[in-house]
């Protein structure tokens, strides 16, 4: 069997569902202060409750994995809009029963719903997270869009995480998106300083290939642009019919604003915005 940790913040709308959907008997939250019922309802399911201030999704993903009393060596990190299926966990059990000590890691993909549909090519599926982690051989990096290292031997699972980001409403995901792009726009401006890793973007590793890739992206002219017609046209979004539509505008904005904070914190006045 396994661990499951879920990270959460004012998650009242999807943490019931997200812990209902999971069969394991060691299910962990790991809290950023809820204003609202998110812990009575996970502690209600069954769930220890640990709280910690949030300062970047690596440092809470990182102290996640260090928090005591697992009843399994394996942790699957769970966000609270995502929900497992029987075929996922059935899955798990079965590579985790013959996973040997040089495996570290699985990777997985991701269903994104939205307007009841899957953004099958619209989303850039697929996309793959280190989410099965062993205890003591990964940490975390990148405070945004994170990235889960191992030194040890990854493996990669056939089913998938169905994940719900628009459950709380599209006002909602542009808030919160609105402080991804923030965190985004630092990260940016770090990247576009360093060489881009040409090799990489031919890499057998798919977390080489999108990390390699996301440093060539951050230098083109017209990155929005080229990001929506890469979505929706190269990667067929059209054929996810009006919602591809609507998510890939939503995330040409998305892009625009890391731009957009990027370009102001760089020709600030103030010290305190600037980026280096």
């Amino acid at each position: 069997m396994y661990s499951v940790v879920i990270l959460t913040r004012d998650e009242a709308v999807n943490i019931g569902d997200c812990i209902a959907s999971i069969p394991t008997d060691d299910i962990v939250v790991l809290d950023s202060h809820s204003t609202d019922d998110t812990c009575d309802i996970a502690s209600a399911a069954g769930a220890r409750i640990f709280k910690r201030d949030f300062d970047n999704y690596a440092a809470q993903r990182n102290a996640a994995l260090d928090l005591p009393g697992y009843r399994h060596p394996w942790v699957l990190m769970l966000d609270a809009d995502e929900r497992m299926t029987p075929a996922l966990h059935a899955e798990i059990v079965r590579r985790l029963g013959t996973a040997g000590p040089d495996i570290g890691m699985f990777r997985m993909r991701r269903q994104d719903m939205f307007l009841g549909r899957w953004l099958q090519r619209s989303s850039g599926y697929p996309t793959w997270f280190g989410r099965l982690l062993r205890l003591g051989s990964v940490r975390v990096e990148r405070e945004i869009n994170e990235e889960f290292c191992t030194s040890l031997g990854i493996g990669e699972l056939e089913n998938h995480i169905i994940h719900f980001p628009f459950n709380r409403g599209i006002a909602y995901w542009f808030e919160r998106h609105n402080r991804y792009s923030t965190m985004e726009a630092l990260v940016l401006a770090q990247e576009r300083s360093r060489p881009i890793a040409w090799r990489d973007l031919l890499s057998g590793d798919p977390l080489a290939r999108r990390k390699a890739a996301k440093q060539l992206a951050y230098r083109m002219p017209g990155r929005p642009t080229l990001i929506f017609l890469y979505l929706y046209v190269l990667r067929a979004g059209f054929r996810d019919g009006r919602p591809g539509l609507l998510f890939c505008r939503m995330r040409t904005l998305y892009e625009r604003m890391i731009d957009l904070k990027v370009s102001a914190a760089r020709y600030s006045s103030s010290s305190e915005n600037r980026l280096p």
